[in-house]
């Protein structure tokens, strides 16, 4: 792969001939050492690097037969000799190199990245080419996490304008391949995220196929939660499929479950969310690009977007996921997309089960009809805003419409079409989802009324028993809020395939409170 060549599959509107590099360059032995460094880093000798005019944090081409690699440099006097280039793992990754082998060092020019991101820090708007250079040279591996974190620092303190937003989702959209099905319309979903259960989206996909629209959705594994929609379908089948395998899925059965990091859409998204997680620096305006991209490289047209509200979620109230939801709106115009908001209740978890294979029994059983009521109402309340604004159905009929895909067998059908295509079982049933071997009933330590049930603890919970790692591992509700209860009735289930991993869920509920109980907060063991 040539440098001018690193940015492929429409990475990038600007050209090769923009990029200019300085061809100095001198040539030293690899020395391979398979551990990770944090990013593109290499080791040069340090007197040596100074003969030649490089200093740390400098950056450098790499190239070995005909293979090049952007790296960043670090220096030592003593970890390796004169004429010796160490090598890490990031870099072995992207580069066929042996111990021994003859590697060429190139000096690069300062990135022009460098200039915007300090002009953002300024408080300055960037142009949509100027954001173009930045995704550009993010995607070429040309600058540090340093320089990353400092772009991102800069967009969460200084905000991004809706036109920086717009620049900043086409970058993101160009950095990667787009899907191209050649039909239409194109549906899409999504959920802001905060809610513990609300496995919506498989549910809602086959409803939507069975109605005759396309949905590929992609989406996304879980960072903090006990599980992502991407883990919970994967209980039952693949998810990780290439964009072409994803595509014929589509063309067959008019919808997806897949997860978005396996395929090459929108990829600097993936860049930016792994400098965002170490601080969880969520700038609006990020996300809304991230979001936004993800959805324009699929093709989506018609976009139903979920902003949970409440105790616990990222939008405490109405006024602030009102704000939220006019910028989705008047940006999706912008980028071509109709989208609509609903702003629901999210201040406790959706369906009975916390953990992937937990949340594909409660989907399954909502396809069924029967399962958690809260879980089929939203679904359908989502899937029949966007028959409506499809105009598959009339004005205020899509919520009924929806429902009677449900009651109808067609969605789970569907479900089951889409299951065996993505590589799993035949006519998937309850009965298939797999079930955790060691359970632990967590009881109330006194008579009272369930008032709140908290989504943070709880998924905590069920990330210390394995989830979502471990696909059996998870909480299971056996109580709702305004129940009436007493001292020593059942409140929640903690399941896991692992002895060890429940004893330490189990010790853990004395620091945590996940189901509170009128005034007393109830969570230790029963």
């Amino acid at each position: 792969m040539n440098i001018g060549d690193i940015v492929t599959a429409g990475a990038s509107r600007l050209k090769p001939k923009d990029e200019v590099w300085k061809y100095k360059k001198y040539i030293c032995r690899a020395k391979i050492l398979d551990l990770t460094a944090g990013g593109k880093i290499v080791v040069l000798n340090e007197q040596e690097a100074h003969e030649n005019d490089l200093y740390a944090s400098h950056r450098v081409v790499l190239s070995c037969g005909k293979k090049q690699e952007v790296a960043i440099i670090d220096l030592s006097h003593d970890l390796v000799s004169r004429g010796e280039i160490m090598l890490f793992s990031e870099v072995l990754s992207e580069f066929d190199a042996k111990e021994g082998d003859q590697i060429e060092i190139m000096h690069m020019q300062r990135p022009a990245s460098i200039e915007y991101i300090k002009k953002k820090m300024d408080g300055g708007e960037l142009a949509e080419k100027e954001m173009d250079i930045v995704m550009t040279e993010l995607m070429q591996n040309r600058l540090s996490e340093a320089e990353l974190s400092s772009f991102i620092t800069s967009m969460y303190i200084r905000g991004l304008t809706q036109d920086e937003v717009v620049g900043l989702t086409n970058s993101v959209v160009a950095s990667g391949q787009t899907l191209q099905l050649g039909r239409s319309p194109i549906c899409d979903k999504h959920c802001v995220g905060g809610v513990a259960g609300n496995r919506t989206t498989m549910v809602v996909v086959p409803i939507i196929a069975a109605s005759g629209l396309y949905i590929p959705k992609t989406s996304s594994r879980s960072i903090t939660s006990a599980a992502g929609t991407a883990d919970t379908m994967e209980t039952l089948c693949s998810v990780s499929l290439p964009i072409d395998d994803m595509r014929e899925v589509v063309q067959k059965s008019k919808g997806c479950v897949v997860w978005g990091g396996a395929l090459r859409l929108a990829s600097a998204d993936d860049k930016l969310i792994k400098i965002r997680n170490p601080l969880s620096l969520d700038p609006e305006g990020v996300m809304l690009a991230s979001i936004l991209a993800k959805k324009k490289s699929v093709g989506a047209e018609y976009v139903v977007i979920d902003i949970p509200i409440g105790r616990g979620v990222k939008l405490a109230n109405q006024a602030e996921a009102k704000k939220l939801a006019d910028q989705f709106i008047s940006i999706g115009k912008r980028l071509g997309m109709k989208i609509e908001v609903l702003i629901t209740d999210g201040s406790e978890p959706i369906g009975v089960g916390i953990g992937p294979a937990l949340e594909c029994a409660d989907v399954i059983s909502v396809l069924n009809n029967t399962g958690p009521t809260d879980l089929r109402e939203k679904s359908c309340r989502l899937a029949g805003e966007i028959l409506e604004m499809t105009g598959k159905v009339k004005k205020g009929s899509g919520f009924d419409t929806a429902e009677s895909v449900l009651n109808s067998g067609k969605a789970i059908a569907k479900f089951q079409e889409i299951v065996e295509l993505q590589g799993g079982k035949k006519g998937i049933k309850l009965s298939d989802v797999p079930v955790a071997k060691q359970r632990h009933i967590v009881v109330a330590e006194a008579d009272g009324r369930v008032f709140h049930i908290d989504n943070r603890m709880l998924s905590k919970i069920a990330r210390a028993a394995g989830a979502p790692n471990d696909k059996v591992a998870g909480v299971k509700l056996l109580c709702e809020r305004g129940d009436k209860v007493r001292k020593g009735d059942p409140l929640f289930e903690i399941h896991s395939d692992s002895e060890t991993k429940l004893d330490f869920a189990v010790k853990a509920l004395e620091g945590w409170e996940g189901v509170e109980l009128e005034k007393s907060v109830l969570s230790r063991v029963g």
